[in-house]
């Protein structure tokens, strides 16, 4: 096999974003682990409360993350337990419910979230010029939407009106 097919520049790329991945997610998981939190269920909280309301349809938040629908059920069930969030049925469609992150998730993330910006600033943000930043952001935003088109599902339907009144 011919070594130069190696420094091919699309290996190249890929790997080092494989790579500057994994260095990241290994110093947030353990900031994610000081507040009793997994990486999952810091994901979870995160896409919750960037959404209308601070809710997803189960079925957007599995499209949201790396979950299988049966996946998410088990987190948020597990995250409901613990206080974190809750399900609240979807007045338009008895067979849909949402996630709803509580005053206790919100809580949660409101103490993890100065370690995480920390970790953000001196390891991603800080390494890079406004100029790369607002680079890397367009190009992962194009990539993003391109390989998992459902990543933002849900994140701008207006919030229910059940939920707008409570």
């Amino acid at each position: 096999m011919d070594q130069n097919v190696f420094d091919d520049p699309r290996i190249t790329a890929v790997g080092l974003l494989v790579e500057a991945h994994a260095g990241l997610s290994a110093r947030f998981a353990a900031q994610y682990e000081e507040h009793g939190l997994s990486p999952v269920e810091f994901e979870v909280l995160t896409r919750l409360a960037r959404s209308p309301g601070n809710q997803l349809r189960m079925t957007d938040l599995a499209a949201q993350t790396s979950l299988s629908t049966s996946g998410v059920t088990r987190v948020v069930d597990r995250m409901e337990r613990d206080g974190l969030l809750c399900r609240r049925a979807c007045p338009s469609d008895r067979r849909s419910s949402y996630a709803v992150v509580t005053a206790a998730g919100l809580q949660r993330l409101d103490q993890t979230l100065p370690g995480h910006l920390r970790i953000i600033e001196e390891w991603f943000i800080g390494q890079l010029e406004p100029e790369e930043l607002r680079a890397l952001l367009h190009g992962l935003r194009r990539v993003r939407d391109a390989v998992h088109p459902g990543a933002t599902a849900g994140s701008t339907d207006p919030v229910p009106t059940e939920a707008a009144s409570s």
